[in-house]
């Protein structure tokens, strides 16, 4: 993907979770945590299924409310979008899902069917703007998702397990794409439990295990000298999943 329009350049807020948990029909699934993420970074978070990932991520992105803590950005709230596991996606074709998003945002009507085939070029899409979204490959409809999110100019980018079940080749189109968001200014905040993925796209790295926080530090550092028990048994492949 090529000529990249950068976003403005402003200082991305920061992230603050304070003493964040949540707790649902008197279970505790996440325990209180300080977390603070800053700059236009990669942070993918980890850990194995039911530790608090996605949980963690609709907290962040204000899906969710704590039951505990509170969850704010330095000055001001920026732009954002979620793309999740399975897209959510509209009975309508790839194009329209994109002009009904960019008519929801408010941008005049000339305007919005030229933005979106820009979109469906961009992630390789053009070809399938007539077919219905909801029949389209796994691949297919999560670079759709993220074209919609592209649209939308996001700051922040959340991402909860966007390659889970996908083709290597879909992997690459999507960690292609993440990258390409990057590029253009973008912190991204995305959950994954592929340790090689990780390797491959993070700037930093935040573990949950059994809805803790464990562990939070630079992917360097995390690869090469993790600081919990948990971490390296991770690494190891021996955590229960």
């Amino acid at each position: 993907m090529n000529d990249l329009r950068r976003l403005p350049v402003t200082a991305i807020p920061s992230l603050a979770l304070e003493g964040v948990g949540f707790a649902h029909r008197g279970q505790t699934l996440l325990q209180p945590l300080d977390l603070r993420l800053t700059g236009c970074q990669r942070t993918l978070v980890m850990g194995p299924n039911g530790a608090g990932k996605s949980l963690l991520m609709r907290l962040a992105h204000g899906l969710l409310v704590p039951s505990r803590g509170r969850v704010s950005w330095e000055g001001r709230p920026p732009r954002q979008a979620m793309v999740f596991q399975r897209p959510v996606l509209l009975k309508r074709s790839a194009l329209a899902n994109l002009t009904y998003a960019l008519a929801i945002n408010g941008t005049p009507r000339r305007r919005r069917k030229l933005l979106a085939r820009e979109a469906l070029e961009r992630f390789g899409l053009a070809a399938l703007e007539k077919r219905p979204a909801r029949v389209l490959s796994g691949g297919e409809q999560q670079r759709l998702a993220l074209a919609r999110a592209w649209l939308a100019e996001p700051e922040v980018l959340f991402l909860d397990e966007p390659t889970s079940a996908l083709d290597p080749a879909a992997i690459q189109a999507v960690e292609d794409a993440v990258l390409d968001f990057h590029r253009r200014g973008t912190r991204i905040l995305m959950t994954t439990h592929d340790l090689q993925q990780a390797r491959r796209l993070a700037d930093d790295i935040v573990l949950l295990y059994g809805g803790r926080l464990v562990e939070h530090s630079p992917a360097s550092d995390f690869f090469t000298t993790p600081a919990s028990a948990e971490a390296r048994a991770f690494i190891r492949g021996e955590l229960v999943w």
